[in-house]
């Protein structure tokens, strides 16, 4: 097989012809494997849907949404219902308010004969920017009990607490001076 053909002389290296057939199609497979299929789900609702019904088809939608396929919803009309595109609109109207921060709208809702559509897309910033809300809530929120990983407390609190005081780290024994039990607010400054 020749590896270098442009060389002055050409380089050539003797190799297995079925090894190297096996190799480039492992190499293929492997390629193929890593690629994120994205498939287009579809989630049909009706102008007069009940509350159940329309929480359920909405949770499904997240589920798709969070598996990162893209959702078409559908607003199907049967008869008379079609001279009332707003019914439909309020329908999508309370799914964007549901699906807020985890997807974009990519087709906004228009009427396509008997149906109204719309595209939705996961979002992945707003994925990860609830993401990162989510852990800065969880961190206010272990700072607040007292419970803050290793620092040094900057604002008093109730309690014994005052300003420099030692916070213990993960693992570190917590002194027990009597006082269990009382909640203390604490700004916490991590040590490098």
């Amino acid at each position: 097989m020749e590896v270098a053909p442009l060389a002055n002389p050409p380089v050539c290296r003797i190799m297995d012809y079925g090894k190297f057939k096996f190799d480039a199609a492992q190499r293929a497979k492997e390629s193929r494997r890593k690629t994120s299929n994205v498939g287009i789900k579809e989630m049909k609702y009706r102008p007069k849907i009940g509350p159940g019904d329309f929480d359920t088809k909405t949770r499904q939608v997240l589920k798709f949404l969070s598996d990162g396929h893209k959702v078409k919803v559908t607003v199907m009309f049967r008869g008379r219902e079609v001279i009332h595109p707003d019914l439909g609109r309020r329908i999508l109207e309370r799914i964007t308010e549901q699906i807020d921060g985890v997807a974009k709208i990519e087709t906004e809702g228009r009427l396509d004969g008997r149906n109204m559509v719309m595209v939705l897309a996961p979002d992945k910033r707003a994925k990860q920017s609830s993401d990162a809300r989510q852990l800065t809530e969880e961190r206010h929120r272990v700072i607040s009990n007292g419970n803050a990983p290793g620092g040094t407390v900057t604002t008093g609190g109730v309690g014994s607490a005052s300003p420099g005081m030692t916070v213990p780290g993960p693992g570190e024994a917590v002194p027990d001076n009597g006082q269990a039990g009382l909640e203390m607010h604490v700004q916490v400054e991590t040590q490098p």
